[in-house]
């Protein structure tokens, strides 16, 4: 089964666009930089104004939009795309009218661009202050979702930057109809179009050409596979935003509530399987009363359980876990299960494989919370709530590009404050330097 895009050259692909790649991604660059300039003399009200009617845009587009993804649907199934990656690939009419209310909510958030983050005056006189502005031109390269394209034009617009945009080739049909839309209403706000782009190609020399266009493209951010994310960081040249794989634990501890437990474990790891947040690895402390009662309810609502020795005898439809199984993101049904003596064992485990996305416990006990919270070393640290809370749209920041699992610049959720930078402004009254 395929479970990434196929990101193979395509001399034809690449020919309908009459150039080689490096000047391709040269000429959009150049043109989604001076779109950027327009777009960052924008008043707030008028980026939000922009926002909404790209939002209706969406809506009115829905019908067409949708047929699009039924032909990236059909065309994936052919290709024999994992279940994950289908569900990742699919839209209907509930999942596009949230495409559509997350750019109105974005319109509705706070304009980061302006504020100032600190400011103080020398004894000289001098006034300084530190205040947001745009990154610039940012590249966003990513796989499967299609409502990426409408989420990271929005977030790019709100904080003022110009985005080129690289979708993947199983989403190209949906991926197109709905930057359509998007650049209709958002021309219809004043945007200049060229702020928005999507690469007219889905030849992978492409993606390399975006990665070496340092100058040109002032971020990027890859939302992907391992894959996608590995080749990004070894080639490119451009600052990059990495948005890894969700190794998500869960440590069930010994004063857990029983009922808590399995209510929280079962929608981490059952409610959408497909998402970075989902729970794929689940520790269960040797005192919590109910670890065959836990188990059971995950194999019970269709999730297939890969096991250490421990659990594995409290429950045959158990399988062994492989040493491999502690390292996977499995994007399905599946979950690896381990039986840990100590708090202090959990967190070792959780240090050794956690991808440094989201990581859970479930606790009465406050000093194991607070231990919990203060040791493991991840973007998010969630105490008796499942993972899939992690998410931008939950944490209020509207739509997100993604989970930034570094340590520099960003970090968790990425939204408009991940989308900009600042500069300082020094206000004087004629000093000189002595």
């Amino acid at each position: 089964m395929k479970t990434a895009i196929d990101t193979s050259s395509n001399p034809e692909d690449m020919a309908e666009t009459g150039c080689d790649p490096e000047n391709l991604v040269a000429g959009l660059a150049r043109k989604g930089r001076a779109a950027q300039r327009v777009l960052a003399a924008m008043s707030s009200e008028d980026k939000a104004q922009a926002l909404s009617l790209a939002a209706a845009a969406l809506r009115a587009d829905a019908e067409a939009i949708l047929l699009a993804n039924a032909s990236d649907l059909s065309a994936g199934e052919a290709a024999g795309l994992s279940s994950a990656m289908l569900d990742r690939l699919r839209l209907d009419h509930d999942r596009l009218e949230g495409v559509a209310t997350a750019l109105e909510d974005i319109a509705k958030l706070e304009d980061p661009v302006g504020q100032v983050i600190d400011s103080a005056e020398r004894p000289n006189g001098l006034k300084l202050s530190r205040v947001r502005v745009p990154i610039g031109l940012i590249g966003i390269i990513y796989e499967s979702r299609p409502n990426v394209t409408a989420d990271a034009a929005a977030l790019s617009v709100r904080a003022g930057n110009a985005c080129l945009l690289r979708g993947g080739s199983e989403a190209v049909q949906s991926n197109r109809a709905i930057h359509a839309a998007l650049i209709r209403g958002l021309s219809e706000g004043g945007v200049p179009a060229e702020a928005v782009q999507l690469m007219p190609t889905q030849d992978r020399a492409a993606v390399g050409a975006m990665l070496q266009a340092a100058g040109l493209v002032d971020m990027i951010i890859p939302r992907g596979g391992k894959g996608l994310v590995a080749r990004v960081q070894a080639d490119a040249r451009v600052p990059v935003l990495a948005h890894l794989d969700g190794i998500c634990h869960t440590y069930v501890h010994a004063s857990a509530d029983p009922q808590m437990a399995r209510d929280v474990v079962l929608n981490a790891k059952m409610r959408r399987t497909g998402i970075c947040g989902a729970l794929e690895t689940l520790l269960i402390d040797q005192k919590f009363p109910d670890a065959s009662g836990l188990v059971g309810a995950l194999i019970d609502a269709g999730c297939e359980v890969r096991a250490d020795g421990r659990i594995g005898a409290l429950d045959q439809r158990c399988q062994s876990a492989e040493a491999e199984d502690w390292d996977t993101e499995y994007l399905e049904a599946i979950a690896s299960v381990a039986m840990v003596d100590t708090l202090d064992e959990a967190l070792a485990h959780i240090a050794r494989h956690s991808s440094g996305h989201t990581d859970a416990i479930i606790t009465d006990d406050d000093q194991a919370r607070d231990r919990f919270l203060g040791e493991v070393d991840s973007a998010i640290v969630m105490h008796n709530a499942s993972s899939q809370f992690a998410d931008g749209g939950e944490f209020g920041l509207g739509a997100e590009i993604g989970i930034a699992t570094g340590r520099l610049h960003a970090r968790g959720p990425v939204a408009l404050e991940g989308l900009t930078t600042y500069k300082w402004q020094v206000r004087g009254a004629g000093q000189a330097r002595p």
